[in-house]
């Protein structure tokens, strides 16, 4: 999606931060002991409440009003009656629709006290994420994205996770262009003024691979190593992306 009117900036901007409430509201429940399945239906309440739909729902017929994904499971885990542990990192990914304007973001979380192993790892990704948030600007490749994205990883040692990327929203969950997490040669497509992305590292100090669960829905590492993500929606500018999430 281009945004090109207030009216449409002003309805990104009401369901961006209607997924920022449910997450930072999610992110003071997790603790040892909470199932995923309570944590995803305060999601679908909070969504409910405030006349949004879930996305992964509405487009997908996802089991779930959001995708919950545990330690070595990277991305759209189904939430259900595990119980998180402590010492475990658990994703929260959000992506929701309201008045024809859809929004994503996602979260890892310390489930109590984690290794410092992990705490780096997280840290890592919330900045190779901020690295790509200022390297977004109109007129410029969308693969600068993916460079500092990766430059970030690298330089402390971990990998990304091979396959897994941001992309275009606003009036659909999955739109173009794809952004990856990485340099590539291919990704020479010049950012417009108010395109709508995600931008979503997904880091392991793993290998970088990963498969596919036998739910058929959830994303694993091939290595069972952990994974971390943090993912934000963003409008494109000349200057710094407005961070709608």
């Amino acid at each position: 999606m281009i945004a090109k009117s207030d009216a449409e900036i002003s309805g990104l901007m009401e369901i961006g931060g209607i997924i920022k409430e449910i997450l930072d509201t999610v992110e003071q429940l997790v603790k040892p002991g909470v199932t995923t399945r309570e944590l995803d239906e305060l999601v679908g309440q909070m969504l409910s409440d405030a006349g949004a739909k879930s996305a992964p729902k509405l487009a997908y017929d996802f089991p779930g009003f959001s995708c919950i994904s545990v330690h070595d499971e990277a991305a759209h885990g189904i939430p259900g009656s595990r119980r998180l542990l402590e010492g475990q990192l658990v994703n929260v990914d959000v992506s929701a629709e309201k008045n024809g304007f859809w929004a994503d973001s996602g979260r890892s979380i310390a489930v109590g006290s984690i290794s410092n192993d992990l705490q780096v790892l997280c840290q890592t990704t919330r900045d190779s994420l901020d690295a790509g948030i200022k390297a977004a600007r109109a007129g410029s490749p969308i693969h600068n994205i993916g460079k500092a994205v990766e430059d970030v990883a690298s330089q402390a040692g971990f990998n990304i996770i091979e396959g897994l990327v941001g992309h275009g929203i606003g009036r659909n969950i999955h739109e173009p262009p794809e952004v990856h997490n990485r340099f590539a040669s291919s990704g020479s497509e010049v950012l417009q003024e108010g395109l709508v992305i995600t931008i979503e590292p997904f880091l392991t100090p793993g290998i970088g691979a990963y498969r596919e669960g036998r739910d058929g829905w959830t994303l694993l590492t091939l290595d069972g190593s952990p994974a971390a993500q943090y993912e934000h929606t963003m409008i494109i500018t000349n200057d710094e992306p407005i961070i709608l999430t």
